[in-house]
Parts: structure tokens; C-alpha cells; sequence
């Protein structure tokens, strides 16, 4: 597994009333949300990259107003279609 370094300012910490594991863990669970979204990565993917079940990420998914459902217009529009 590889690490990265990311340098945040006290200030930051106190803004979040977190201390750096806490917000390190935020920090990660972000990223693999908005990775998510943009279709990057699976659920799966994306909950492994934050560490927690994937039915809890898709859970989560809640907390930042993320849909779990990543189809297109298209898609959708296929998918009722076919129901």
C-alpha cells in the first residue's frame, strides 16, 4: 500500500474541530467520494480507497449528496424502458 504526505495548516485542524487522524480519514473519504461521482472509481473501489464497508460508503454517499446510482440520462431512460 502506498502513503501519501499532505501538509495542512493547525488553523485547518482547528476549523474542523478534528484532530489529523480524524481529518486525514475525512480527507480520504472525500476523495473517494468525488472519485465516485466523477465515475473514476466503482463503489467498491472507492470504499476500499476510504477504508470502510461498501455499504456503509454507499451510505455515506448521503452525508455529501452524492446519488449511488451513476447512470446517464440515457441510461435511465434505457432501463425504464426495458422495465
Amino acid at each position: 500500500m502506498s502513503a501519501l504526505r499532505l501538509h495542512v495548516p493547525d488553523e485547518a485542524l482547528r476549523f474542523f474541530d478534528s484532530d489529523a487522524d480524524h481529518l486525514a480519514r475525512e480527507i480520504v473519504l472525500l476523495a473517494a467520494v468525488k472519485l465516485f461521482e466523477l465515475g473514476k472509481l466503482s463503489s467498491g473501489q472507492a470504499a476500499r480507497l476510504a477504508g470502510i464497508p461498501r455499504v456503509e460508503f454507499l451510505a455515506r454517499l448521503r452525508d455529501y449528496r452524492v446519488s449511488p446510482f451513476q447512470l446517464t440520462a440515457d441510461e435511465l431512460r434505457r432501463d425504464v424502458l426495458n422495465a
